[in-house]
Protein backbone atom coordinates (compact mmCIF):
# COMPACT_ATOMS: atom_id res chain seq x y z
CA UNK A 1 0.00 0.00 0.00
CA UNK A 2 1.52 3.28 -1.17
CA UNK A 3 0.45 6.63 -0.50
CA UNK A 4 1.65 10.06 -1.58
CA UNK A 5 0.59 13.31 -2.75
CA UNK A 6 0.52 13.97 -6.07
CA UNK A 7 0.08 17.67 -6.19
CA UNK A 8 -0.98 20.56 -4.10
CA UNK A 9 -2.58 24.31 -5.53
CA UNK A 10 -0.23 26.32 -3.91
CA UNK A 11 0.24 29.08 -6.43
CA UNK A 12 -3.58 29.68 -6.66
CA UNK A 13 -5.27 33.00 -5.40
CA UNK A 14 -6.08 32.90 -1.91
CA UNK A 15 -9.70 33.01 -2.13
CA UNK A 16 -9.52 29.28 -3.40
CA UNK A 17 -7.57 28.15 -0.79
CA UNK A 18 -4.74 25.59 -0.41
CA UNK A 19 -5.56 21.85 -2.10
CA UNK A 20 -3.67 18.36 -1.40
CA UNK A 21 -4.32 15.65 -3.85
CA UNK A 22 -2.99 12.29 -2.25
CA UNK A 23 -2.96 8.76 -4.55
CA UNK A 24 -3.13 5.30 -3.07
CA UNK A 25 -2.19 2.28 -4.40
CA UNK A 26 -3.61 -1.29 -3.01
CA UNK A 27 -2.21 -3.99 -5.21
CA UNK A 28 -3.39 -3.28 -8.49
CA UNK A 29 -5.86 -0.97 -7.71
CA UNK A 30 -5.58 2.89 -7.20
CA UNK A 31 -7.63 5.75 -5.57
CA UNK A 32 -7.13 9.30 -5.58
CA UNK A 33 -8.85 12.39 -3.59
CA UNK A 34 -8.23 15.63 -2.31
CA UNK A 35 -7.87 17.80 1.30
CA UNK A 36 -7.09 21.11 2.59
CA UNK A 37 -4.35 19.22 4.17
CA UNK A 38 -2.23 16.02 3.21
CA UNK A 39 -3.48 14.47 6.41
CA UNK A 40 -7.26 15.04 5.33
CA UNK A 41 -6.49 14.04 1.75
CA UNK A 42 -5.01 10.76 2.89
CA UNK A 43 -8.25 9.80 5.22
CA UNK A 44 -10.76 10.70 2.07
CA UNK A 45 -8.57 8.20 -0.13
CA UNK A 46 -8.08 5.57 2.53
CA UNK A 47 -12.10 5.52 3.33
CA UNK A 48 -12.39 5.52 -0.20
CA UNK A 49 -10.34 2.66 -0.55
CA UNK A 50 -12.42 0.60 2.11
CA UNK A 51 -15.51 0.35 0.57
CA UNK A 52 -14.29 -0.07 -3.10
CA UNK A 53 -11.50 -2.12 -2.49
CA UNK A 54 -12.19 -5.93 -3.94
CA UNK A 55 -9.66 -7.22 -1.56
CA UNK A 56 -10.61 -9.34 1.48
CA UNK A 57 -11.54 -7.85 4.43
CA UNK A 58 -9.65 -8.76 7.77
CA UNK A 59 -12.05 -11.41 10.37
CA UNK A 60 -12.24 -8.56 13.42
CA UNK A 61 -10.40 -10.03 16.47
CA UNK A 62 -12.23 -11.04 19.60
CA UNK A 63 -11.84 -8.79 22.76
CA UNK A 64 -8.91 -9.59 24.78
CA UNK A 65 -9.56 -12.51 27.46
CA UNK A 66 -8.80 -12.30 31.10
CA UNK A 67 -5.86 -14.29 31.66
CA UNK A 68 -7.38 -16.43 34.43
CA UNK A 69 -10.02 -17.14 31.97
CA UNK A 70 -12.69 -16.40 34.44
CA UNK A 71 -15.21 -13.83 34.07
CA UNK A 72 -14.83 -10.20 36.20
CA UNK A 73 -12.05 -9.53 38.17
CA UNK A 74 -12.10 -12.51 40.36
CA UNK A 75 -8.49 -14.55 39.76
CA UNK A 76 -7.96 -18.01 40.21
CA UNK A 77 -6.36 -17.61 43.74
CA UNK A 78 -9.10 -16.12 44.65
CA UNK A 79 -11.65 -18.50 43.71
CA UNK A 80 -9.79 -21.02 45.43
CA UNK A 81 -9.67 -19.58 49.01
CA UNK A 82 -12.88 -19.38 48.69
CA UNK A 83 -13.89 -22.95 47.56
CA UNK A 84 -10.92 -24.22 50.07
CA UNK A 85 -13.09 -22.21 52.50
CA UNK A 86 -15.77 -24.12 51.78
CA UNK A 87 -14.29 -27.72 51.97
CA UNK A 88 -12.25 -26.53 55.43
CA UNK A 89 -9.14 -27.15 53.85
CA UNK A 90 -6.65 -23.85 53.48
CA UNK A 91 -4.67 -23.49 50.15
CA UNK A 92 -1.02 -23.41 51.20
CA UNK A 93 1.34 -22.02 48.62
CA UNK A 94 5.08 -22.96 48.58
CA UNK A 95 8.10 -21.35 46.05
CA UNK A 96 9.81 -24.36 44.46
CA UNK A 97 13.03 -22.24 43.20
CA UNK A 98 14.87 -20.34 45.17
CA UNK A 99 14.99 -16.86 45.95
CA UNK A 100 16.06 -15.07 42.25
CA UNK A 101 19.51 -13.11 42.34
CA UNK A 102 20.75 -10.31 40.41
CA UNK A 103 22.21 -11.65 37.18
CA UNK A 104 25.82 -10.93 36.55
CA UNK A 105 25.82 -12.50 34.05
CA UNK A 106 24.50 -10.45 31.55
CA UNK A 107 24.50 -10.29 27.90
CA UNK A 108 25.98 -7.01 26.78
CA UNK A 109 25.56 -6.16 22.74
CA UNK A 110 27.40 -3.01 21.60
CA UNK A 111 25.06 -0.99 19.38
CA UNK A 112 25.65 2.52 18.49
CA UNK A 113 28.52 4.61 17.17
CA UNK A 114 28.40 5.50 21.31
CA UNK A 115 29.10 1.86 22.08
CA UNK A 116 25.73 1.95 23.92
CA UNK A 117 25.72 -1.00 26.29
CA UNK A 118 22.32 -2.75 26.45
CA UNK A 119 20.77 -5.36 29.47
CA UNK A 120 19.12 -8.79 27.57
CA UNK A 121 17.96 -10.34 31.13
CA UNK A 122 17.78 -14.27 30.90
CA UNK A 123 14.70 -14.81 30.60
CA UNK A 124 13.08 -17.04 33.98
CA UNK A 125 10.41 -19.63 34.90
CA UNK A 126 8.93 -19.72 38.59
CA UNK A 127 7.59 -23.00 39.98
CA UNK A 128 5.06 -23.09 42.84
CA UNK A 129 3.40 -25.81 44.70
CA UNK A 130 -0.06 -25.93 46.03
CA UNK A 131 -1.27 -27.67 49.30
CA UNK A 132 -5.00 -28.32 49.27
CA UNK A 133 -5.50 -30.33 52.12
CA UNK A 134 -4.16 -33.97 50.82
CA UNK A 135 -4.38 -32.56 47.19
CA UNK A 136 -0.62 -31.05 45.53
CA UNK A 137 -0.74 -29.43 42.39
CA UNK A 138 2.06 -27.71 40.66
CA UNK A 139 2.25 -23.98 38.88
CA UNK A 140 4.68 -22.34 36.67
CA UNK A 141 5.01 -19.22 34.86
CA UNK A 142 6.93 -16.15 33.79
CA UNK A 143 6.26 -14.56 37.30
CA UNK A 144 5.28 -15.97 40.87
CA UNK A 145 1.98 -14.57 41.04
CA UNK A 146 1.57 -16.40 37.30
CA UNK A 147 2.56 -19.92 38.57
CA UNK A 148 0.45 -19.33 41.85
CA UNK A 149 -2.59 -18.66 38.89
CA UNK A 150 -1.48 -21.71 37.24
CA UNK A 151 -1.46 -23.69 40.28
CA UNK A 152 -4.89 -22.47 41.71
CA UNK A 153 -6.40 -23.02 37.64
CA UNK A 154 -5.18 -26.64 38.46
CA UNK A 155 -6.86 -27.04 41.36
CA UNK A 156 -9.80 -25.73 40.35
CA UNK A 157 -10.21 -28.09 37.68
CA UNK A 158 -9.67 -31.05 39.92
CA UNK A 159 -11.43 -29.77 43.03
CA UNK A 160 -14.96 -28.31 41.72
CA UNK A 161 -16.30 -31.25 40.81
CA UNK A 162 -15.30 -33.18 44.06
CA UNK A 163 -17.63 -33.17 46.90
CA UNK A 164 -17.51 -31.13 49.94
CA UNK A 165 -15.89 -33.25 52.71
CA UNK A 166 -18.20 -33.81 55.74
CA UNK A 167 -17.03 -32.29 59.18
CA UNK A 168 -17.33 -34.30 62.24
CA UNK A 169 -20.09 -32.93 64.49
CA UNK A 170 -19.34 -30.70 67.28
CA UNK A 171 -22.11 -31.50 69.75
CA UNK A 172 -21.89 -35.14 71.69
CA UNK A 173 -18.30 -36.16 69.70
CA UNK A 174 -17.13 -39.16 71.45
CA UNK A 175 -13.73 -39.22 73.43
CA UNK A 176 -12.21 -40.44 70.11
CA UNK A 177 -13.21 -37.47 68.12
CA UNK A 178 -12.17 -35.02 70.74
CA UNK A 179 -8.64 -36.25 70.67
CA UNK A 180 -8.80 -36.46 66.98
CA UNK A 181 -9.53 -32.74 67.06
CA UNK A 182 -6.01 -32.17 69.15
CA UNK A 183 -4.82 -33.92 67.33
CA UNK A 184 -5.23 -31.81 63.97
CA UNK A 185 -3.61 -29.10 65.78
CA UNK A 186 -0.54 -30.89 65.82
CA UNK A 187 1.82 -31.63 62.72
CA UNK A 188 2.80 -35.51 61.72
CA UNK A 189 6.09 -35.16 63.08
CA UNK A 190 5.08 -34.06 66.75
CA UNK A 191 2.11 -37.08 67.05
CA UNK A 192 5.12 -39.62 66.00
CA UNK A 193 7.02 -38.05 68.76
CA UNK A 194 4.01 -38.32 71.06
CA UNK A 195 3.16 -41.85 70.54
CA UNK A 196 6.53 -43.04 70.50
CA UNK A 197 7.33 -41.16 73.85
CA UNK A 198 4.13 -42.90 75.80
CA UNK A 199 5.18 -46.44 74.39
CA UNK A 200 8.74 -46.16 74.82
CA UNK A 201 9.69 -46.73 70.69
CA UNK A 202 12.72 -45.12 69.86
CA UNK A 203 12.09 -43.11 66.60
CA UNK A 204 14.86 -41.93 63.70
CA UNK A 205 14.24 -39.74 60.86
CA UNK A 206 16.91 -40.31 57.94
CA UNK A 207 17.43 -39.16 53.97
CA UNK A 208 18.09 -42.57 52.08
CA UNK A 209 17.68 -40.50 48.23
CA UNK A 210 18.12 -36.67 46.46
CA UNK A 211 17.79 -36.80 43.17
CA UNK A 212 16.73 -34.02 40.55
CA UNK A 213 18.10 -30.93 39.26
CA UNK A 214 18.58 -27.77 41.51
CA UNK A 215 15.58 -26.17 41.16
CA UNK A 216 13.32 -29.39 41.21
CA UNK A 217 14.83 -31.87 43.90
CA UNK A 218 13.14 -34.88 45.40
CA UNK A 219 13.90 -36.48 48.83
CA UNK A 220 13.30 -39.53 49.53
CA UNK A 221 12.96 -40.04 53.65
CA UNK A 222 12.68 -43.35 55.90
CA UNK A 223 11.24 -43.42 59.51
CA UNK A 224 11.31 -46.27 62.04
CA UNK A 225 9.40 -46.58 64.86
CA UNK A 226 10.26 -49.32 66.84
CA UNK A 227 9.51 -51.98 64.94
CA UNK A 228 7.63 -49.95 62.39
CA UNK A 229 9.04 -47.80 58.91
CA UNK A 230 7.66 -45.83 56.51
CA UNK A 231 9.35 -44.24 53.49
CA UNK A 232 7.88 -40.74 52.16
CA UNK A 233 9.16 -38.29 49.11
CA UNK A 234 8.24 -34.77 48.18
CA UNK A 235 10.37 -31.92 46.60
CA UNK A 236 12.19 -31.03 50.12
CA UNK A 237 13.82 -32.94 52.99
CA UNK A 238 10.79 -31.36 55.38
CA UNK A 239 7.51 -32.58 53.05
CA UNK A 240 9.69 -35.78 52.40
CA UNK A 241 9.50 -36.55 56.38
CA UNK A 242 6.67 -34.92 57.01
CA UNK A 243 4.84 -37.79 54.07
CA UNK A 244 7.08 -40.50 55.78
CA UNK A 245 5.35 -39.68 59.48
CA UNK A 246 1.72 -39.23 58.10
CA UNK A 247 2.39 -42.85 56.29
CA UNK A 248 3.66 -44.28 59.41
CA UNK A 249 1.11 -42.66 61.63
CA UNK A 250 -1.35 -44.78 60.45
CA UNK A 251 0.27 -47.89 61.66
CA UNK A 252 0.51 -46.54 64.76
CA UNK A 253 -3.19 -45.53 65.56
CA UNK A 254 -3.56 -49.20 64.70
CA UNK A 255 -1.92 -50.25 68.13
CA UNK A 256 -4.37 -51.38 71.06
CA UNK A 257 -4.82 -48.31 73.34
CA UNK A 258 -2.83 -48.18 76.60
CA UNK A 259 -4.00 -49.42 79.96
CA UNK A 260 -5.23 -46.26 81.84
CA UNK A 261 -3.27 -45.78 84.86
CA UNK A 262 -5.06 -43.30 87.59
CA UNK A 263 -2.79 -41.20 89.11
CA UNK A 264 -3.55 -41.13 92.74
CA UNK A 265 -5.24 -38.35 94.12
CA UNK A 266 -3.02 -36.37 96.62
CA UNK A 267 -4.82 -34.52 99.07
CA UNK A 268 -3.51 -31.26 101.29
CA UNK A 269 -4.64 -30.58 104.90
CA UNK A 270 -5.67 -27.69 104.98
CA UNK A 271 -3.41 -25.14 107.59
CA UNK A 272 -5.76 -24.56 110.74
CA UNK A 273 -5.50 -20.84 110.86
CA UNK A 274 -3.46 -19.35 113.96
CA UNK A 275 -5.82 -18.14 116.46
CA UNK A 276 -4.28 -15.45 118.71
CA UNK A 277 -6.15 -15.65 122.22
CA UNK A 278 -5.89 -12.08 123.10
CA UNK A 279 -5.97 -12.31 126.80
CA UNK A 280 -5.68 -9.82 128.86
CA UNK A 281 -1.87 -11.37 130.20
CA UNK A 282 -1.01 -11.80 125.88
CA UNK A 283 2.12 -10.03 124.35
CA UNK A 284 3.46 -9.30 127.99
CA UNK A 285 7.13 -8.75 127.59
CA UNK A 286 6.24 -7.30 123.72
CA UNK A 287 6.72 -3.76 122.33
CA UNK A 288 3.69 -1.91 123.34
CA UNK A 289 3.25 -0.76 119.57
CA UNK A 290 3.04 -4.58 118.08
CA UNK A 291 1.32 -5.51 121.09
CA UNK A 292 -1.36 -3.29 120.00
CA UNK A 293 -1.39 -4.55 116.42
CA UNK A 294 -1.43 -8.04 117.21
CA UNK A 295 -4.62 -7.72 119.23
CA UNK A 296 -6.20 -5.83 116.40
CA UNK A 297 -5.24 -8.48 114.03
CA UNK A 298 -6.87 -11.28 116.16
CA UNK A 299 -9.80 -9.21 116.47
CA UNK A 300 -9.87 -8.92 112.63
CA UNK A 301 -10.56 -5.20 113.46
CA UNK A 302 -8.96 -1.92 112.45
CA UNK A 303 -5.67 -1.39 113.12
CA UNK A 304 -4.54 1.65 115.38
CA UNK A 305 -4.17 4.62 114.08
CA UNK A 306 -1.67 7.45 115.69
CA UNK A 307 -1.71 11.34 115.13
CA UNK A 308 0.64 13.77 116.43
CA UNK A 309 -1.19 16.02 118.88
CA UNK A 310 1.55 18.62 119.64
CA UNK A 311 5.40 19.24 119.93
CA UNK A 312 6.47 21.60 122.68
CA UNK A 313 9.60 22.26 124.95
CA UNK A 314 13.00 24.14 124.35
CA UNK A 315 14.88 22.77 121.46
CA UNK A 316 17.00 21.06 123.46
CA UNK A 317 14.25 19.40 125.87
CA UNK A 318 11.42 18.54 123.28
CA UNK A 319 8.36 16.49 124.61
CA UNK A 320 5.55 15.44 122.03
CA UNK A 321 2.60 14.04 122.56
CA UNK A 322 0.90 11.17 120.39
CA UNK A 323 -2.87 10.04 120.07
CA UNK A 324 -3.99 6.58 119.25
CA UNK A 325 -7.54 5.82 118.37
CA UNK A 326 -8.65 2.11 117.98
CA UNK A 327 -12.23 2.14 117.35
CA UNK A 328 -14.06 4.41 119.67
CA UNK A 329 -11.05 4.43 122.22
CA UNK A 330 -9.07 7.12 122.18
CA UNK A 331 -5.55 7.31 124.54
CA UNK A 332 -2.73 9.49 124.30
CA UNK A 333 1.42 9.80 125.34
CA UNK A 334 4.28 11.33 125.91
CA UNK A 335 7.81 11.68 125.53
CA UNK A 336 11.07 13.02 124.32
CA UNK A 337 11.19 11.80 121.01
CA UNK A 338 8.00 10.55 118.70
CA UNK A 339 9.05 6.83 118.96
CA UNK A 340 8.83 7.23 122.78
CA UNK A 341 5.75 8.59 122.65
CA UNK A 342 3.58 6.42 120.47
CA UNK A 343 4.94 3.58 122.42
CA UNK A 344 3.51 5.30 125.84
CA UNK A 345 0.57 5.74 123.46
CA UNK A 346 0.25 2.12 122.86
CA UNK A 347 0.71 1.09 126.52
CA UNK A 348 -2.12 3.37 127.41
CA UNK A 349 -4.69 2.22 125.34
CA UNK A 350 -3.25 -1.64 126.22
CA UNK A 351 -4.09 -0.46 130.03
CA UNK A 352 -7.34 1.38 128.40
CA UNK A 353 -8.92 -2.43 126.64
CA UNK A 354 -8.12 -4.16 130.09
CA UNK A 355 -4.69 -5.80 129.25
CA UNK A 356 -1.53 -5.86 131.56
CA UNK A 357 0.99 -3.96 131.60
CA UNK A 358 3.72 -4.56 129.07
CA UNK A 359 6.67 -4.18 131.56
CA UNK A 360 7.34 -3.50 134.93
CA UNK A 361 7.05 0.41 135.74
CA UNK A 362 10.63 0.01 136.75
CA UNK A 363 12.36 -1.29 133.94
CA UNK A 364 10.10 1.58 131.80
CA UNK A 365 11.86 4.19 134.18
CA UNK A 366 15.34 2.87 133.75
CA UNK A 367 14.66 2.52 129.57
CA UNK A 368 12.87 6.20 129.45
CA UNK A 369 15.61 7.63 132.06
CA UNK A 370 12.48 8.99 134.31
CA UNK A 371 13.51 6.96 137.86
CA UNK A 372 13.42 9.60 140.15
CA UNK A 373 15.90 7.86 142.11
CA UNK A 374 18.47 8.62 139.85
CA UNK A 375 20.62 11.53 141.02
CA UNK A 376 23.03 11.46 138.46
CA UNK A 377 22.82 13.60 134.86
CA UNK A 378 20.32 12.52 132.58
CA UNK A 379 21.77 10.97 129.35
CA UNK A 380 22.39 13.13 126.60
CA UNK A 381 22.03 16.36 128.96
CA UNK A 382 24.99 17.00 130.86
CA UNK A 383 24.58 19.74 133.98
CA UNK A 384 26.21 22.73 133.43
CA UNK A 385 29.85 23.12 135.14
CA UNK A 386 31.18 26.22 137.35
CA UNK A 387 34.40 27.11 136.12
CA UNK A 388 34.92 29.93 138.57
CA UNK A 389 37.72 29.63 141.01
CA UNK A 390 36.15 30.21 145.01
Amino acid sequence: MVARPLHSTEGQPESLGKMFSVQLSLGEQTWESEGSSIKKAQQAVANKALTESTLPKPVQKPPKSNVNNNPGSITPTVELNGLAMKRGEPAIYRPLDPKPFPNYRANYNFRGMYNQRYHCPVPKIFYVQLTVGNNEFFGEGKTRQAARHNAAMKALQALQNEPIPERSPQNGESGKDVDDDKDANKSEISLVFEIALKRNMPVSFEVIKESGPPHMKSFVTRVSVGEFSAEGEGNSKKLSKKRAATTVLQELKKLPPLPVVEKPKLFFKKRPKTIVKAGPEYGQGMNPISRLAQIQQAKKEKEPDYVLLSERGMPRRREFVMQVKVGNEVATGTGPNKKIAKKNAAEAMLLQLGYKASTNLQDQLEKTGENKGWSGPKPGFPEPTNNRKS
